[in-house]
């Protein structure tokens, strides 16, 4: 995910960090405003849009029937895909999922998960033979740094505008009925990334910002203020201290986000 910037623009970011600001003028534990669509997707069970700065990230939700897996027969399934679509980024080309989809993906998968955002038990129709399966595909559409708080805010929100469809079971057959019910929510996991650029910790980095940073370290925070999840990325390393401060971070902006989103 990254692009060429030159090193005198590196050391420019470097040291505009080193005293406390950013290129844009936030504070090192600033977030860009943010916007957040639902329901954007008409043909899908659930869909949700969110910009953050100039991020772009589109999610739709899908809801089948299908198997269990054989070690939880009695809860259904949830998969999620990300797609870093090229018109989003010069960097990014048609085919195959590389490894940042792969790791954009699995990291917006893991907070969802570890923090029990779904009741899963109540997506079994028959314990050890069907389902439902909720696929929850992200689509990155502007690159503008950051896209692993975007992705995991818009799938959060799609899966909270995501309608699962009545049925009944009828002579070992699942029936379809008429009418929707709400996917059973029970957490609202909201994702911090904190980057380390030099000594200094920062919230939200933007695109240049990105390009600079030595490593991140990825928190899921869930609706009573715990870390459920944690991800670290890059090739640098943070201390023992930075993890700890990192943390607080992360917990800290998680619960402002949290009341300017209402969940």
């Amino acid at each position: 995910m990254s692009t060429l910037i030159t090193k005198v623009r590196k050391r420019q970011i470097a040291q505009t960090v080193d005293a406390g600001n950013r290129l844009d003028g936030r504070a090192l534990t600033d977030f860009r405003e943010f916007k957040i669509e639902q329901g954007v997707i008409g043909k899908a069970e659930g869909s949700a849009r969110v910009h953050l700065g100039n991020s772009d990230v589109l999610v739709g939700v899908k809801v089948e029937t299908g198997e269990p897996f054989p070690d939880t027969p009695n809860d259904g399934v949830m998969t999620v895909n990300a797609e870093l679509v090229p018109l989003a980024s010069p960097t990014y080309e048609p085919g195959p999922p590389d490894e940042s989809s792969i790791e954009l993906a699995r990291i917006v998968d893991r907070g969802i998960r570890e923090s029990k955002a779904i009741n899963t038990a109540k997506l079994c129709i028959e314990p050890g033979k069907k389902v439902f399966v909720v696929f929850v595909d992200v689509y990155v559409l502007n690159y503008d740094g950051n896209l692993i708080d975007t992705a995991a805010l818009a799938a959060m929100s799609a899966l909270m505008n995501t309608k699962m469809p009545n049925y009944e079971v009828k002579d070992g057959e699942v029936k379809i009925k008429q009418g929707y019910t709400p996917l059973p929510i029970r957490s609202h996991p909201i994702t911090v990334t904190v980057a380390k650029i030099g000594d200094n910790l920062l919230v939200d980095p933007g695109l240049e910002e990105e390009q600079v940073i030595d490593a991140r370290l990825t928190l899921a925070i869930n609706d009573e203020g715990n870390i459920c999840a944690i991800q670290k990325g890059l090739a640098g390393f943070f201390s023992p201290q930075q993890i700890i401060d990192a943390s607080k971070i992360a917990q800290e902006k998680a619960a402002e986000l949290r009341k300017k989103l209402k969940w």
